[in-house]
């Protein structure tokens, strides 16, 4: 009976999509973009920590924004997080564990933001939904928040303490899987400097216009964006550049979906279409 079972010829029988034999014929082929006509927005926590003098103007100027984009809005998390992995790491949690309680804090300003969208049918959706449902929920309103932690969760990667694929890199992966026309961050900053705008050399701190991922993995300084981002922004596919914008000043947002250059652009490793 075993010489009667009948085999599919393949190149990839008992292989693995590792290979690099096997995956080379496709690797330099640019992948279609299953939605080139998306934005994704990600909404720094640090934002929604401010309470309603930040999050009710942002919101109308979302609002505002719904006709001319179709968005995904991701939320990261705040100090919330910060007071998560305080008490995680007494109790000796491992990363993996303090990822998902992190990623419940970015989850819960996601409902926040949907909340004060509602009445312009946005809603949240969880991670599931993001990666089978998305287009048809955009199909049926203009935009849609989730949360913007990658769902590593327990499978986070050893190496740190504290989570290091945060909610600038779950936006980033989310964006370039998506093959989305644009991602931009907005934090409580005017993007990216080459000293911390809040430390002791604030009065020297000057804005980086524009810089590429290489270059920004190289300042030993503290960073606006997740570290982990600059690591997957070279194998990127899709995205190649992402603007940092401060949503504490109206218009910035609008401005930088409209191609406006009103903050720092990171350019990444991914050639475009």
């Amino acid at each position: 009976m075993t010489d009667a079972i009948k085999h599919v010829s393949s190149a990839l029988a008992r292989q693995t999509l590792q290979d690099a034999s096997l995956t080379r014929p496709v690797a330099g082929v640019l992948p279609i973009r299953l939605l080139p006509w998306l934005q994704v927005v990600k909404i720094g926590g640090r934002i929604m920590d401010r309470g309603a003098s930040a999050i009710l103007p942002l919101v109308e100027e979302i609002r505002k924004l719904l006709p001319e984009h179709r968005l995904l809005i991701l939320t990261g998390a705040g100090v919330r997080a910060r007071h998560l992995y305080g008490v995680g790491l007494d109790l000796g949690l491992p990363v993996g564990s303090l990822s998902p309680l992190a990623a419940s804090e970015a989850g819960q300003n996601g409902h926040i933001l949907a909340s004060m969208l509602a009445p312009e049918g946005v809603s949240y959706i969880e991670h599931p939904t993001v990666a089978s449902q998305l287009a048809i929920h955009l199909a049926a309103a203009r935009a849609v928040v989730g949360s913007a932690f990658p769902p590593y969760h327990h499978h986070e990667f050893p190496g740190s303490r504290i989570p290091t694929h945060r909610a600038d890199t779950g936006a980033f992966l989310v964006a370039d899987a998506l093959g989305a026309a644009g991602l931009t961050i907005v934090e409580d900053v005017d993007g990216i400097f080459d000293a911390d705008p809040n430390g002791a050399d604030s009065a020297k701190a000057k804005l980086v216009k524009d810089v590429s991922f290489a270059e920004l993995a190289k300042v030993s300084g503290t960073l606006p964006v997740d570290r982990a981002m600059l690591d997957v922004m070279a194998t990127a596919r899709n995205i190649d550049r992402v603007q940092v914008v401060n949503g504490l000043i109206p218009g910035r947002l609008t401005a930088a979906l409209r191609g406006d250059h009103v903050g720092t652009i990171v350019r990444t490793g991914a050639r475009g279409a």
